[in-house]
């Protein structure tokens, strides 16, 4: 996962590339660029003749300056843009900074992401900012969150540890959500669980009910390692990409079970696609990694976008 000693190592040394380098991240990268990141890939669980395209958003976290309304709007115009069968949102809503000027109030940039429009529908899943945020859920252990009702309240169902069966043209699939793994602070660890996630893998897979192929939300990419064969593909945010990126290393993602999964696509025992997300947390820079919204093409070659 990021981390704050490794994210300020990583801006430290990234200081020595000189003042306008660092002005860049802070006011560029972070704020300017959008852009839209295509993946194909093609798990064997999932039949090679049932075209699916999916958006994904990940890690708005929506405060001013860094993330207006205007900025969430323009995702939600970006995104829709795609003509996507399926939008789903990875959690990370709230503000993840000190620094801003305002905290958004969630049924503010939830009325926003309310205009997001697909076929198949909009979905989300909870992020652990989502969790930190809410002091009452701290407290007493469990969700929702304000976050997750916010959502709810505009039109869009939230997954903690659940599963939906969907279909197109007649072919059946399962849209699975995680709870989140960091949910709760060290201090704050669930009173009815003892544990620090609102996370159960196997009581999700557990609602999957036939042989269709699974989709998996997980705002945490590194459950991946534990994630069956059953699944063919995990889609998850939380890292940013590590917001600063050098020559293809996030120095600020930590290693955990042998592997950084830090940003891209992965194969293990399913298909992993790791976003580099929207928004900033603990310092407002993006280095080497812009903000983007994810297109996932399932079961079709490729089109070259048009420029």
């Amino acid at each position: 996962m990021i981390t704050r000693r490794h994210l300020i190592r990583s801006i430290g040394g990234l200081s020595a590339l000189g003042v306008s380098t660092a002005a860049y991240g802070v006011g560029v990268e972070p704020v300017l660029r959008l852009g839209v990141t295509r993946y194909h890939p093609t798990p064997p669980q999932w039949p090679a003749d049932f075209p699916l395209k999916i958006a994904a958003i990940a890690d708005i976290h929506a405060c001013d300056p860094w993330m207006s309304l205007e900025r969430i709007e323009a995702i939600v115009d970006r995104t829709n843009a795609l003509n996507a069968d399926l939008i789903v949102l990875l959690g990370d809503y709230v503000a993840g900074l000190h620094q801003v000027t305002r905290f958004i109030p969630a049924n503010e940039w939830a009325k926003v992401l309310a205009g997001l429009k697909a076929p198949l529908g909009v979905h989300a899943v909870m992020g652990n900012h989502d969790y930190w945020a809410d002091r009452a859920v701290q407290q007493v252990g469990h969700g929702p969150t304000v976050a997750h009702r916010a959502l709810e309240a505009a039109g869009i169902p939230v997954y903690e540890n659940d599963a939906i069966r969907l279909g197109k043209d007649g072919r059946p699939f399962w849209l699975a959500g995680l709870g989140d793994q960091l949910a709760f602070l060290p201090a704050r660890r669930s009173r009815s669980t003892g544990r620090f996630g609102a996370d159960d893998l196997g009581a999700t897979l557990a609602k999957v009910t036939d042989n269709a192929p699974v989709i998996l939300l997980a705002h945490e990419p590194n459950i991946a390692p534990r994630v069956p064969a059953r699944v063919a593909l995990q889609l998850s945010g939380h890292t940013h990409g590590g917001q600063i990126r050098l020559l293809g290393w996030s120095p600020a993602v930590s290693r955990e079970h042998g592997l950084r999964l830090a940003y891209g696509h992965f194969r293990l025992k399913c298909d992993v696609i790791v976003s580099g997300g929207l928004g900033c947390s603990i310092v407002p820079v993006r280095v080497g990694v812009p903000p983007e919204i994810v297109e996932v093409n399932l079961g079709r070659t490729p089109v070259a976008p048009v420029s």
